[in-house]
C-alpha cells in the first residue's frame, strides 16, 4: 500500500465518482459537506475546516452558532464517515484512492491504494475498459510488443483467470461480511459506554421475548358491511409494529390453553339495522376491552378509514387499551415490558422512568434483539437524555441517537416506527429534507396510525409547507378521540400561518392544561385576537414568571427550536401586538 499523497486531479476525480454514487445519492447534505471539505482542503484552506466555519458555510447557520446547543456539524460528519466507509467497502471497492474524514478532525485524508504487479484486467479502474490489442487505436498497437506464442498466451490467460477468480472470491467474501454487518444491528455498547452493558448481555434474547401480542380479526356473520369492516381492520393492523396480526380465525376456547396475551377484534351486525359492532376482547378471559358501533354514515370509504384509524390508534400502540390490559394484569415480559416502561416515561418524564426504559431496550439490544422497535425507541430515549438532561446514559449525543435510529430503519425497512424515529432525529439535527422524507415514508407505511399522520404533518408544517401539512395534521386531530397536545399546537401554527384564525383558535383550547412557553404564547395570540384582554394579561404574567427567557426574547427561542423564519416573524409580531414585551 502506497502512502504518498495523491495528486489533486486524481483526488477530484475520485470525489466526483463518490458524489455520483448510489451510496451518496440519498443524502444531499452528505454530498454538500464532502464536496466542501475536499475542495477547501485541496485549495489550501484546511485551517478553515472548523465546526463554526462548516456550520455557517455548509449548513446556513448564522454568526451566533453555538456548537454545544446545535450538533448539526458533528452529526453530519459522523454520518459522512459512515457513508464513506460504506462506499469504499462496496461500489467503490476498486477505487485507487480512498477519502476519509479522521475522527476528531474535519480535514479530509487521502490514501493511495494502487496495486503493483497486477495484470491489466485486474488493475483497471471502475470506469476503465481494457481493450484487446486488436481493438486498441493503431498508434498504440504499432508500439505493442510482438504477440507471444499460443502456449505462452494460454498459460498467461490461465494465470489471469486464476487471479481473477481468486480476486472475485475475496470481493464476494468481503461484500458478504459488509452486508451482514449492515443488516445486523450492533450492540448498544457500540454507541454507549461499554462499561454500562448489562450483566446478562452474554445471554441471547429468545424469540418469545421479542414476540408482540397476537391479534385476530373475526367476522361474526356473512354480512357485506361486517365483511368490509373486518377487511379494513385486517389491512390496518398489518401496519402496526406493536402487535402480531394473525390472518386466520382464532382457535375456539374449548378446554384448551389460550395465550393470555391473545386478543380478537370481533366484528358483527350492530344493534340497529345497517350498523356494525366492533368488540376488542381478550381471548383467555373473554373480557371486552373496547366496544364501538359504526353507524350507516360511518361506512363510506373515507369516514370508515378514519373511524378504524381512531379505533386502532387508541388500542394498538403501547399507550393503548391492549398494552393497558397487559400492564394491569402483570402479563408483560420481554420487549412488551420495555414498551410499557417506555410509555410510563412519556406519561411521567422523570429521570428514573427514563433510565428504566432505556436499560430495558439496551439490554435486549445487547443480547442480540433485532426488532426495529428496540433501536427506534432507544434513539428517541437517547435524544431525550441529551435534551432533557437525564443522567443516563453517560455523555449522550445527537450523533449516537441518529446512529441508533438508522439501525432501526436497517432492521425494519417496512417499520413505520423506525422511519418515524429516523425522521424525528433528522429534524432535531436540522436536516429538514431527510426528516420529511422519512416521516412521509412512515405515514405511507401505515396511514391508519394517526400518530404517523401527525408526525408527518408536523414535519411538513415546521418545514414551512403549511398548505400540505395542515390537512394531514387536521385529519389526525379530528379523527383521534384522544391525542397529545403537540398535535393541537401543530394544527394551531398551520392554521395561523394559512390565515384560518377560527380553526387556529379552536386548536388552542386543548393547550390550556399544558404549561409550555410556546403553548402559552399561542393562547395569548388567540386571546388578543378575540379581545379577551383579561385572559391576555393573565397569560403575559404567567409567561414572564414561568418562562422569563422566552418573555425577554421569543424570537431567539423560536429560532433555536428550528421554526421557519416566516413563522418566527409572524408569531413574534402577534406576540408584540398582544402586549408581550420583547424586541421585534
Amino acid at each position: 500500500m502506497l502512502h504518498n499523497k495523491p495528486a489533486a486531479p486524481a483526488v477530484l476525480d475520485t470525489l466526483k465518482r463518490v458524489l455520483a454514487s448510489r451510496t451518496f445519492g440519498r443524502s444531499e447534505r452528505a454530498r454538500k459537506l464532502l464536496r466542501y471539505l475536499v475542495e477547501q482542503e485541496q485549495a489550501g484552506q484546511a485551517e478553515r475546516l472548523k465546526g463554526f466555519t462548516i456550520a455557517v458555510d455548509v449548513f446556513g447557520r448564522d454568526a451566533d452558532f453555538d456548537s454545544s446547543a446545535d450538533a448539526v456539524v458533528r452529526v453530519q460528519a459522523g454520518r459522512l464517515r459512515e457513508l464513506l466507509a460504506q462506499y469504499f467497502a462496496t461500489e467503490g471497492a476498486s477505487e485507487p484512492i480512498r477519502i476519509s474524514i479522521p475522527r476528531g478532525s474535519y480535514i479530509p485524508s487521502y490514501e493511495f491504494v494502487g496495486v503493483t504487479n497486477v495484470p491489466p484486467l485486474a488493475a483497471a479502474g471502475p470506469d476503465e475498459i481494457v481493450l484487446p490489442l486488436q481493438e486498441q487505436p493503431a498508434s498504440i498497437a504499432a508500439n505493442a510488443p510482438a504477440p507471444a506464442s499460443p502456449l505462452v498466451t494460454e498459460a498467461r490467460m490461465m494465470r489471469h483467470l486464476r487471479f481473477f477468480w481468486a480476486t472475485m472470491l475475496v470481493v464476494i467474501t468481503m461484500l458478504g461480511f459488509v452486508i451482514l454487518r449492515i443488516l445486523t444491528p450492533g450492540t448498544v455498547g457500540d454507541v454507549t459506554d461499554p462499561t454500562e452493558v448489562s450483566a446478562s448481555s452474554s445471554e441471547t434474547v429468545s424469540p418469545s421475548a421479542l414476540a408482540m401480542p397476537p391479534v385476530y380479526v373475526k367476522a361474526e356473520a356473512k354480512d357485506d358491511n361486517v365483511t368490509r369492516v373486518a377487511a379494513v381492520i385486517r389491512i390496518a393492523l398489518s401496519g402496526f409494529d406493536t402487535v402480531d396480526l394473525i390472518a386466520r380465525e382464532p382457535t375456539p376456547r374449548i378446554n384448551a390453553f389460550v395465550d393470555p396475551l391473545q386478543f380478537v377484534f370481533e366484528v358483527a351486525p350492530g344493534p340497529a339495522e345497517g350498523t356494525v359492532a366492533i368488540n376488542l376482547t381478550n381471548s383467555a378471559t373473554g373480557k371486552v376491552l373496547v366496544s364501538r358501533v359504526l353507524l350507516p354514515n360511518d361506512l363510506d370509504t373515507q369516514t370508515l378509514d378514519d373511524r378504524i384509524a381512531n379505533l386502532l390508534s387508541s388500542t394498538i400502540p403501547a399507550s393503548g387499551a391492549i398494552y393497558g390490559y397487559i400492564e394491569q394484569n402483570k402479563l408483560a415480559s420481554g420487549l412488551v415490558n420495555c414498551l410499557i416502561l417506555n410509555d410510563r416515561y412519556y406519561l411521567d418524564p422523570t429521570s428514573e422512568k427514563h433510565e428504566a426504559a432505556y436499560r430495558c431496550f439496551a439490554d435486549m439490544a445487547d443480547r442480540g434483539g433485532k426488532s426495529p422497535l428496540i433501536f427506534a425507541e432507544l434513539a428517541s430515549l437517547h435524544l431525550k437524555a441529551l435534551t432533557e438532561g437525564h443522567p443516563y446514559p453517560l455523555n449522550p449525543s445527537a450523533e449516537q441517537a441518529l446512529s441508533m435510529a438508522y439501525r432501526a430503519v436497517l432492521a425494519g425497512p417496512t417499520s413505520p416506527y423506525a422511519h418515524r424515529a429516523y425522521g424525528f432525529l433528522n429534524s432535531r439535527v436540522g436536516d429538514v429534507s431527510e426528516s420529511i422524507r422519512f416521516m412521509r415514508k412512515a405515514y405511507e407505511l401505515n396511514t391508519y396510525d394517526l400518530s404517523m399522520a401527525a408526525a408527518y404533518g408536523y414535519a411538513l408544517i415546521f418545514a414551512g409547507d403549511y398548505a400540505t401539512g395542515a390537512p394531514i395534521m387536521e385529519r389526525a386531530v379530528e379523527a383521534s378521540s384522544a391525542h397529545p397536545s403537540w398535535w393541537d399546537y401543530g394544527l394551531f401554527v398551520a392554521k395561523f400561518m394559512t390565515g384560518d384564525e377560527d380553526r387556529a383558535a379552536r386548536a388552542t383550547e386543548a393547550l390550556a392544561s399544558t404549561k409550555k412557553s410556546h403553548y402559552l404564547a399561542a393562547r395569548l395570540i388567540v386571546a388578543d385576537r378575540v379581545g379577551n384582554q383579561e385572559l391576555a394579561k393573565a397569560l403575559i404574567a404567567e409567561i414572564e414568571q414561568e418562562f422569563p427567557a422566552f418573555a425577554a426574547n421569543p424570537r431567539v427561542v423560536f429560532a433555536r427550536s428550528n421554526y421557519p423564519p416566516d413563522m418566527v416573524d409572524k408569531l413574534v409580531t402577534a406576540l408584540h401586538k398582544a402586549g408581550l414585551i420583547q424586541p421585534i
